[in-house]
């Protein structure tokens, strides 16, 4: 579904998680200059859409996989904060698929500053359809979610 050409700036999948660097820039930070605790969920949102992008699914396309159409919602989010980041600091998302099937997918991300472990989130994923409604998602794509991570956790 996507090109080779889009994987150069999407990050890349190293032993079973998607790893995507991101500069933190001026309008990402609140008066201190630590960023805005809000705007971490930018950077998560892009990891995980990086990351599909790199598995070759991508969201604009999935509205018509099929007659009844496909698309993943954001259902619950669980995010701990543990140490801020800076204007001009470089952020590696990591993110990588804890489940996949059903009607869901529950995937672990955390970003991180070198070694420095900054935020760690666990993000619930719905599968709907174009309507609203949820769906199960495929078994294939499921299992090309689970086959890069088998065992591997950020």
């Amino acid at each position: 579904m996507s090109s080779p050409e889009t994987h150069k700036i999407a990050g890349e999948i190293i032993e079973g998680q998607h790893r995507l660097q991101q500069r933190v820039y001026y309008e990402d930070t609140d008066f201190s200059g630590l960023i805005y605790h809000a705007r971490y969920l930018h950077f998560l949102e892009r990891g995980r859409t990086d990351y599909l992008r790199c598995l070759g699914c991508e969201q604009s396309k999935l509205i018509g996989f099929d007659e009844e159409g496909l698309v993943f919602v954001v259902h619950r989010m669980e995010i701990d904060f543990k140490s801020p980041a800076r204007m001009d600091d470089v952020l590696t998302i990591l993110t990588c698929t804890e489940k996949a099937g059903g009607a869901k997918m529950v995937l672990s991300q955390e970003i991180r500053r070198g070694d420095t472990l900054l935020i760690q989130a666990k993000v619930i994923i719905a599968v709907i359809n174009r309507l609203g409604r949820p769906r199960r998602l495929p078994e294939g794509l499921a299992n090309s979610f689970l086959a890069y991570d088998e065992g591997q956790k950020p």
